[in-house]
């Protein structure tokens, strides 16, 4: 195969069909953006629901040493905790639950501020100042009532927490925009799939006398096919590029400068939620465009 041929071909046709290429390009990084936008979105939903609980969640805070409930006589012993466990593991309006130790309080703690401050012997909070918690999930959000009587009264609980009606309307609003995201990234695809359809059809156009010749001295079907999948790569390589740049600057300057510095109270998603959208997009972008090459290519390049 002689692949100075087909790198040839390749030039002509980026340069033959510019213009419809850089509408893919174009096409491509607005629909991947969005795809991508849509993964950090979700990532970001599931973070919170992981610190905050998610609609469906109470959180029941045990009683710890000091505890600021004068109902607490002190730490939760190992046999109110086991009442408590029991109370929540019987109670029908229960779908699952766990228990979040002092440790794993602390480590979301440490999460959400900067880790060095509570590091060495003058740090303001430590994992003992903790307290416990049962995190518990229900099976319908509206019923909720039983649940909480059942284990407010309880010996060992210091607090609960219901955070429904506020965290709603934030996880409401994260799940319009990423469904929304996802929508209009979808009709950007087909227009991307229609774009790659008519490029190869024009790309096979011009050059039908070519790839007659070349039908005619014995050329394989993947020998002709082979500069448009790579017109098709190219296309996708930078399309995945340019996408992948402007989820790195919204992740850098939108969410890392800008919203975790002002609003810091809240748990933000990190570098490795912005590799998994890139992740994503890198293998999104080429099935976008090779696979409707490959089928195309099949039928345009018949003679």
């Amino acid at each position: 195969m002689q692949l100075r041929y087909v790198f040839s071909e390749l030039g002509q046709g980026l340069r033959r069909n510019l213009s419809m290429h850089v509408a893919v390009i174009l096409t491509l990084f607005v629909s991947l953006t969005l795809v991508g936008t849509g993964v950090l979105l979700q990532q970001q939903a599931a973070k919170a629901a992981d610190n905050w609980g998610n609609e469906l969640q109470i959180t029941v805070f045990l009683c710890k040493d000091q505890d600021e409930n004068p109902r607490c006589a002190g730490e939760v012993t190992d046999a109110q905790k086991t009442a408590i466990e029991q109370v929540v593991e019987e109670n029908p309006e229960v779908s699952a639950w766990h228990v979040e130790s002092k440790e794993q309080a602390f480590e979301k703690v440490k999460a959400l501020f900067e880790p060095g401050k509570f590091d060495g012997p003058n740090s303001p909070v430590t994992a003992e100042a903790m307290p416990e918690s049962v995190w518990i999930t229900l099976k319908d959000p509206r019923e909720f009532e039983g649940v909480l009587s059942a284990v407010q009264g309880l010996d060992g609980v210091s607090d609960t927490r219901d955070l429904r009606d506020v965290l709603k309307p934030i996880y409401d609003s994260i799940s319009v925009l990423t469904w929304g995201a996802w929508l209009i990234s979808g009709f950007l695809v087909v227009a991307a799939l229609l774009l790659v359809g008519n490029t190869i059809r024009l790309a096979a156009f011009a050059r039908r006398r070519e790839i007659g010749i070349m039908r005619l001295v014995g050329a394989s079907t993947l020998y002709i096919a082979l500069p448009f999948l790579l017109e098709a790569l190219v296309t996708a390589a930078l399309g995945v590029l340019l996408a992948a740049g402007a989820l790195g600057a919204l992740w850098g300057f939108g969410v890392r400068d800008v919203l975790a510095s002002s609003l810091g109270f809240m748990p933000w998603i990190g570098v490795e939620s912005y590799l998994l959208s890139v992740v994503v997009i890198a293998v999104l972008g080429p099935l976008l465009t090779l696979l409707p090459t490959l089928v195309l290519t099949r039928k345009y390049l018949k003679v």
